[in-house]
C-alpha cells in the first residue's frame, strides 16, 4: 500500500511532464493517421495548397482548441460586451494584452508539437514545396539536374515523373532534408523561447521559490474543493426545488453568494505584495466584496504557466 501510495505521488508530482509526453505522443499518432490515411498528394499545380492546407490547418485548430479548453480565457472574456471595463480595468489598460499573452503561450504548445512533428516526417513539406513555382527556388532545387526537373517537380513526390530514379531519389531527399532542418529549426526556437520566458519571469519575481511552490499547490487544492462544492451545492438546490414542486410546500432557504459575489470571484486574480492572498476567492474572503486598487506583478505567470490546456 505504501509503494502504491509512493508511485501515486510520484505521478502527481509529474503530472505536467506526464501531460506534455501524452501530448506529445497524441500530435505524433495524429500526424501518422493523416500521413497514411487522409493525406494524398495529388502531383499537381495544386501542390503547393494542398500541402500547407496539411501542415498548418491541424496546427489551427489545435491552437482553437487550446484556446477553448484554457479556463483563463472564459474567465477573461465571459460578460466582456456587457461591462468592457472587465477586460480593459481603468489605470491598467494593457492588462488584457499580458494575460491574452499568457492564454496564446498555453494555446500554443499543442500548435507547435504540430509543426515539429509534421516537418521532423516531411511528408506535407515535401508536397507542398515540389509544387512551388517561384524560379528561385526551382534553380535551387534543380541545380546541376535535368530540364525535366523545372517541368515535372511536382510530378516527383507519386514517383510519376520521367526524371531519372536517382534524380528522383535525390529530390525528395532534399526536400525531405529542408523539411527537417525547419523542424528542428521549430523546436530550437521554441526552446529558447520558453527558457527565456521563464527566466524572465523568475527574475520578476517578488515572491520566493518554496512560497510559490504553496501557491501552486493552494491552487491546485482550491480548484479540486472548488468542484466538489459546485457538486454539493447544486445538488442540495434541484433536490429542494423538486421537493418543493412536487410536494407544493414552501421552500427552505438555501444560502448562496450574491450576483455581485459571483462576479468578483471570477475576475482573474493578480498579485499583490502587500497582501498574502493567493486566489480571488481568498481576497474576497479576507477584505470582503469590495473594489481594491491593487499593485499587479508577473508572479501570476509562474502558478499558471505549466497548466496543461
Amino acid at each position: 500500500m505504501d509503494g502504491f501510495q509512493t508511485i501515486l505521488k510520484f505521478f502527481m508530482n509529474q503530472k505536467t511532464a506526464i501531460g506534455y509526453s501524452f501530448m506529445a505522443l497524441l500530435t505524433m499518432g495524429g500526424e501518422r493517421v493523416f500521413s497514411l490515411v487522409a493525406f494524398r498528394c495529388p502531383c499537381s499545380n495544386e501542390n503547393f495548397r494542398y500541402g500547407l492546407v496539411f501542415l498548418f490547418s491541424p496546427a489551427f485548430v489545435l491552437l482553437v482548441i487550446g484556446y477553448f479548453l484554457n479556463s483563463k480565457t472564459w474567465k477573461l472574456f465571459t460578460g466582456c460586451w456587457v461591462n468592457p471595463r472587465k477586460i480593459f480595468p481603468r489605470g491598467n489598460t494593457c492588462h488584457f494584452f499580458y494575460v491574452f499573452g499568457q492564454i496564446t503561450l498555453n494555446a500554443l504548445v499543442a500548435p507547435v508539437m504540430w509543426l515539429s512533428v509534421a516537418l521532423l516526417n516531411g511528408t506535407f513539406y515535401e508536397c507542398a514545396m515540389s509544387g512551388l513555382k517561384n524560379p528561385a527556388y526551382l534553380h535551387a532545387v534543380c541545380h546541376s539536374k535535368s530540364a525535366k526537373c523545372f517541368e515535372e517537380l511536382h510530378k516527383v513526390p507519386c514517383d510519376k515523373s520521367s526524371v531519372p530514379f536517382a534524380e528522383s531519389d535525390e529530390l525528395k531527399r532534399t526536400l525531405q532534408a529542408q523539411s527537417q532542418i525547419l523542424g528542428w529549426c521549430v523546436i530550437v526556437t521554441t526552446a529558447l523561447l520558453s527558457l527565456l520566458t521563464t527566466c524572465c519571469a523568475s527574475c520578476q519575481s517578488k515572491v520566493s521559490h518554496l512560497q510559490l511552490k504553496f501557491w501552486r499547490v493552494y491552487a491546485e487544492k482550491e480548484k479540486e474543493q472548488l468542484e466538489q462544492i459546485f457538486q454539493l451545492y447544486a445538488t442540495k438546490l434541484s433536490e429542494r426545488n423538486l421537493k418543493c414542486f412536487f410536494e407544493n410546500k414552501e421552500p427552505e432557504p438555501i444560502p448562496l453568494p450574491a450576483f455581485q459575489a459571483w462576479e468578483d470571484a471570477s475576475q482573474l486574480y493578480s498579485f499583490s505584495s502587500s497582501k498574502q492572498h493567493y486566489s480571488t476567492i481568498h481576497r474576497l474572503v479576507e477584505e470582503g466584496q469590495k473594489e481594491i486598487n491593487e499593485e499587479r506583478e508577473t508572479t501570476l505567470d509562474f502558478v499558471d504557466r505549466m497548466e496543461i490546456p
